[in-house]
């Protein structure tokens, strides 16, 4: 099929919805981005301190079709210029879900176009093909987002081997969660980043969890606690905190449990190209850590630029343009999938 197409170009609109943002692009052969709305809804749930589902479901329902007009427009295309729609179909809020699949289903429907639904965490990884075009499969990635740590192999577009999760809370979710406890509000994982630059990051030691029947995995729950532990000890002793020293410090048992373990992982399957993706994967302390080992240890490094980390649509497109060109296709009977695990169809 692929042959078959080298003449043409395709276009394929992607639709993301699975979470605060509201996302629509328009990609050109799988690599090339002719557009990259996002219409998020951070400033709204941050009086909630988190994302609140039926709030999120309702916003997705106002924005959806403005998002998706602009998407085209920016990109001088129409719906007749299309030859696919790419959607997330999960994991994620399925209320958030269940928007961007009627849309894509009745867009399918409507103009008779093939429909093809995305596994959000593909897209993650999938978003690192938009500014590295070299960047080809087999590779390492490391996964890290609000409600996902993973460390994978990619065998090939769409094809992964899980070496590693998380046993408890994501990355992303410690963050949010130590972030809550010192007062920094949501999102917490770019405030944490900020006022840790401020801070000593060997100030306090808090605990790296090592999970001995699972080399790979990862836990942050102990870590977590371990903070909350030490905000309450230093309140009943009216002990002052240093904020800046505990987000530095916390942020750096975490950033150094996912250097370390990539790391391993690079070096007992011989990969020599590692690439990050997801939410987390924009925290500069990541970035320069994972950076740095890589340089020490001959490995290439890819990520994607910050707005290609968080939600959008442009990876969704990527993932589905590929998924598109192996002969991937959906029905009108396509569901949203909250729970959808990696590799799932």
């Amino acid at each position: 099929m692929e042959n078959q197409k080298k003449d043409k170009d395709i276009l394929i609109l992607a639709i993301e919805s699975s979470c605060d943002e509201t996302a629509a692009s328009v990609v050109k052969n799988g690599r090339t981005i002719l557009s990259n709305v996002i219409s998020s809804q951070i400033e709204l749930h941050k009086l909630y301190g988190g994302v609140v589902p039926e709030i999120a479901s309702r916003k997705h329902i106002e924005k959806i079709n403005q998002v998706i007009e602009e998407a085209l427009k920016d990109a001088s295309v129409t719906l007749d210029d299309l030859d696919a729609i790419g959607v997330t179909y999960g994991p994620g809020l399925v209320g958030a879900l269940l928007v961007g699949v009627a849309e894509a289903k009745a867009i399918s429907y409507a103009k008779k176009l093939p429909l093809v639904g995305v596994h959000h965490i593909e897209g993650h990884v999938s978003a690192n093909y938009i500014e590295n075009l070299e960047l080809e499969p087999p590779f390492l990635c490391l996964i890290v987002s609000g409600g996902h740590t993973h460390l994978v192999i990619v065998k090939d577009y769409g094809e992964f081997e899980i070496l590693g999760r998380t046993r408890d809370d994501a990355a992303g979710e410690a963050f949010d969660k130590v972030a809550r406890a010192i007062g920094l509000g949501y999102p917490g994982g770019p405030k944490i980043d900020k006022l840790s630059k401020e801070g000593n990051a060997e100030a306090i030691v808090f605990p790296k969890a090592k999970v001995n029947d699972g080399p790979y995995d990862f836990s942050f729950s102990g870590v977590k606690s371990a903070v909350l532990n030490y905000i309450n000890k230093c309140k009943m002793q009216n002990t002052p905190i240093c904020e800046a020293d505990l987000a530095a410090s916390f942020q750096k048992a975490v950033v150094d449990v996912l250097v370390e373990n990539s790391m391993k992982a690079a070096k007992d399957y011989h990969m020599d190209k590692l690439a990050i993706a997801g939410g987390v994967a924009s925290n500069q302390t990541l970035r320069a850590s994972m950076e740095e080992a890589c340089k020490k240890n001959h490995i290439e490094f890819y990520h994607p630029s910050p707005i290609f980390c968080t939600d959008n649509a442009a990876m969704i497109g990527v993932a589905a343009y590929y998924e598109y060109i192996k002969g991937t296709r959906h029905g009108l009977d396509l569901n949203a999938v909250p729970n959808l695990k990696l590799g799932e169809r």
